[in-house]
């Protein structure tokens, strides 16, 4: 039970190079031992849960719809909701932290859910954040998917006060 999760995030219409950071990020996730949770569609969902699996990890998919069409092969579980985007909201609060990789509204509301929540989100090519022209320093901010990760489990650690190493 003391396993992070974490949240990836981004577009299902993803770019190449956001595809490649998805990968990678997936990868991190699961050789930290952690659990990887998305949406559980494709793009940037596929993207993680597929590097995940590469690299033996687990994975979650919180489905927008009412059955598992759609879902992306790479799930371990995939659970129907029948939510539609309010689903993005059982995502983050499924994790411990967020990576969001690029993204579009829908990334950014999963942005927004979390950091009302309390929940850190790291940022890899993402959504930057402004409140009447003056930036918000909100998201943590990451140049490469290893270090996203290890940002995302030192800063769930924090959160959660345990000093648990991040692969508990």
């Amino acid at each position: 039970m003391d396993r992070r999760y974490v949240a990836v995030v981004g577009a299902g219409d993803a770019s190449a190079r956001q595809v490649s950071q998805a990968e990678a990020v997936g990868r991190a996730v699961a050789a930290s031992g952690a659990v990887l949770v998305c949406g559980g569609l494709g793009g940037v969902m596929a993207a993680a849960c597929r590097g995940a699996k590469e690299a033996g990890g687990l994975t979650v998919g919180i489905l927008p719809g009412t059955d598992r069409t759609g879902a992306n092969p790479h799930l371990d579980v995939a659970l129907p909701t029948g939510l539609g985007e309010a689903r993005n909201a059982v995502v983050v609060r499924a994790a411990d932290a967020v990576v969001a990789v690029g993204g579009g509204y829908g990334t950014l509301s999963e942005m927004a859910l979390a950091l009302k929540a309390g929940i850190p989100v790291v940022g890899l090519g993402t959504w930057e954040l402004s409140r009447d022209g003056a930036p918000v320093e909100a998201v943590a901010r990451a140049d490469d998917p290893d270090r996203a990760v290890a940002m995302a489990l030192e800063l769930a650690a924090a959160h959660r006060g345990d000093g648990a190493s991040p692969a508990t």
